[in-house]
């Protein structure tokens, strides 16, 4: 019986054995990747080569070329041989004051190292320029723009020898000479009202005026000097109209155009209307008059400065927003470019109409038709792809297209002889009317 009581009292516990020891396993965490952890623990412990070990690294092979080399500069010692004193002498005290003045001790020598390092820091901060004598012709050359008036006078000299009259070289030289200074002073006046503006772009941070290289007063009296002295040659030594012409050209350019750019961007066609003029005025220093001839050059330079300028105003729109002027390239840049593509086509029209206002022959039109053609396809292409590549293409192209243009012109121009021929016999012809008309009763 007592065994029997036992073993009933075993199996009626056995279920709640079994759950304590469930309850037992989860609490220690005895898992199945617990049990494989303990293995590996059991496996590396006593199986000592299974465990992991650092690798010895190996010694670079060197070749016996360079071991050849390490003896041989092994075996090279260099002994540096001290310097021995002279013998000591009596110095006389000049010299020995001399030689003491010319030895610097190291402080000293510190400190000339540091005042050398210290030169581009104070190069690049603010000081007076000092004006040299021998940079002045180079200063006023900058400050006039000595390029952009070289262009002047040549459009000028192709007004003035497109003229329908014998050439005259005392009135070329001076027409030339008068609208260089004229646009000398245009140049340097504009400059002057826009140094705070060109202190900010990087085309124009390095004028004369900018950097202090001269003062804003020797700028003026340098305008002065230019500007009356041009117009009285014009007005007294050509003829009146063209001093007229270069006086209005002047106020133009500095007092329209120059405070336009920051206010419009119509600012383009007033100064499309100041380069328009010069070939105008070597028209009239040759004729003394304004004829249709004179009008032609003039629209033709007002159209070719349309793509030559927005070309160029569109790889520098960063610096014309950064020095706040207003321009086609940077607030319309869609506008931009249809008035270069328009104006290139313009050129077509304007060549062909030369010969209709008797100007040049009917060859004009057919031989300028080529570079005429290839600015339009470049004015195309900067229209179609608005990026620097086409815009740096159609500027230099109408660096030359100009040139180019005015020779064909000058080329194909009306000879005088033959426009004398043809009012001959148009006088002719009215006289003949006039006799004819005499003689009925």
């Amino acid at each position: 019986l007592f065994v029997w009581r036992l073993k009933g009292a075993g199996t009626q516990h056995i279920p709640c054995h079994f759950v304590h020891l469930c309850r037992a396993a989860n609490d220690r965490l005895i898992t199945f990747q617990y049990f494989n952890f303990l293995k590996r623990m059991y496996v590396t412990q006593y199986n000592k080569d299974l465990s992991q070990r650092a690798k010895p690294r190996s010694d670079p092979v060197v070749s016996p070329f360079h071991e050849l080399q390490q003896l041989d500069q092994e075996k090279k010692v260099i002994h540096k041989i001290s310097p021995v004193s002279p013998v000591h002498q009596p110095w006389p005290e000049t010299s020995g004051r001399n030689e003491l003045r010319e030895v610097k001790p190291p402080a000293e020598s510190e400190a000339s190292g540091t005042a050398a390092r210290a030169e581009p820091r104070e190069d690049r901060q603010w000081k007076e320029m000092k004006l040299r004598l021998d940079e002045l012709p180079g200063i006023l050359a900058r400050l006039s723009k000595i390029k952009l008036t070289a262009l002047v006078v040549s459009t000028a000299s192709a007004g003035f020898a497109m003229a329908p009259v014998p050439f005259d070289l005392p009135c070329f030289l001076l027409a030339s000479l008068g609208t260089g200074l004229a646009s000398c002073a245009a140049n340097s006046i504009n400059q002057f009202f826009e140094v705070p503006f060109d202190s900010n772009m990087n085309r124009t941070k390095n004028r004369p005026l900018v950097r202090g290289q001269i003062s804003p007063l020797l700028a003026v009296c340098f305008a002065a000097s230019c500007g009356v002295p041009g117009i009285a040659l014009l007005t007294l030594g050509v003829n009146p109209l063209t001093g007229a012409l270069g006086a209005f050209n002047i106020f133009l350019y500095t007092c329209c155009y120059t405070p336009m750019k920051r206010m419009s961007i119509a600012n383009t066609w007033v100064g499309a209307v100041v380069g328009a003029i010069p070939p105008v005025m070597g028209w009239t220093a040759a004729t003394g008059s304004l004829d249709a001839g004179a009008l032609l050059l003039g629209g033709i330079l007002y159209s070719w400065q349309f793509p030559h300028f927005n070309a160029l105003s569109w790889g520098l729109r960063e610096d014309y927003s950064r020095g706040g002027y207003c321009m086609m390239s940077v607030t319309h840049p869609g506008l931009c470019r249809r008035v270069a593509l328009r104006h290139c086509l313009a050129l077509i029209g304007l060549s062909v109409v030369a010969p209709v206002l008797d100007v040049t022959t009917w060859t004009f039109p057919v031989i300028s038709l080529p570079i005429n053609l290839y600015i339009s396809y470049l004015g195309f292409r900067f229209y179609r792809d608005a990026d620097r590549s086409s815009s740096r293409k159609l500027f230099f192209c109408s660096l030359w297209h100009l040139p180019m243009l005015l020779l064909v012109m000058f080329t194909c121009k009306k000879s005088v002889l033959d426009k004398e021929d043809k009012g001959d016999l148009l006088g002719k012809g009215e006289s003949h009317g006039r006799a004819v008309e005499i003689r009925l009763p």
